[in-house]
């Protein structure tokens, strides 16, 4: 369980100082599937990162199973990122001097994950191994991304605009597969986007604005990625 109380987060100083987030309380229980949704500036990656420990918060507390990683260490909290969380990012992020299985490996290491294997398989890219980043479409570069994050065998999984550079077709697979990996790994995701028909997979979605929620809401029937408008 992720419980969120009272997070603040302000920008710059002076004249220039912008207040993100603003009192934000939220609980995020396990295997909850939540996408946080919100118009450009509305302050949802600053949360997402905030909530996953890639930026610390000016105040409020950040509780996974009771324990506050706003009191960690710079050195203690990058031990927590490491062992509990995974990213997605937009952008691949993918070193191009490496094979698909050198990407993935690199995640799998950080968990001592000998049989990472299996995650370069289910994302369907076993006879693509050999390949380099530039011989891969956006599509399979994307899931080379999924396949380095899962590898590490996240408790939570983050995604900031997953599929913001991806076509349509390109787009709907890798969220297929990022659900699929959901049901069969049982891990949580929190999930960015201003997409509001992605918002539709999820099983509940937290409306940002103005760096303050402004409605969570629970969807009674759970649409799948080829189901959603685009």
């Amino acid at each position: 369980m992720i419980e969120l109380h009272n997070i603040t987060k302000t920008y710059g100083s002076g004249e220039s100082r912008t207040q993100v987030l603003r009192g934000i309380n939220l609980t995020i229980e396990e295997h909850d599937f939540v996408v946080i949704l919100g118009a450009s500036g509305s302050g949802k990656s600053t949360l997402l990162h905030v909530m996953s420990g890639l930026e610390k918060p000016d105040g409020g507390s950040i509780c996974y199973d009771g324990r506050d990683i706003t009191q960690l260490s710079d050195d203690q909290l990058t031990t927590f990122r490491k062992e509990n969380v995974g990213f997605i990012f937009q952008q691949y992020y993918l070193l191009p001097n490496m094979t698909v299985d050198k990407n993935v490996k690199m995640g799998a290491d950080l968990a001592d994950n000998a049989a990472y294997a299996e995650m370069i398989e289910a994302v369907g890219l076993k006879e693509k191994r050999g390949k380099y980043p530039n011989q891969l479409s956006g599509g399979e570069q994307q899931r080379v991304s999924i396949a380095r994050a899962l590898a590490k065998k996240p408790n939570v999984l983050f995604l900031d605009e997953p599929t913001g550079a991806l076509d349509e077709q390109t787009g709907r697979s890798a969220l297929d597969y990022i659900c699929r990996l959901y049901e069969a790994y049982g891990f949580t995701i929190v999930m960015v986007t201003h997409n509001q028909n992605i918002a539709e997979m999820a099983h509940r979605v937290v409306v940002v604005n103005s760096g303050q929620i402004a409605e969570i809401r629970t969807n009674e029937a759970v649409k799948s990625a080829y189901e959603i408008g685009w």
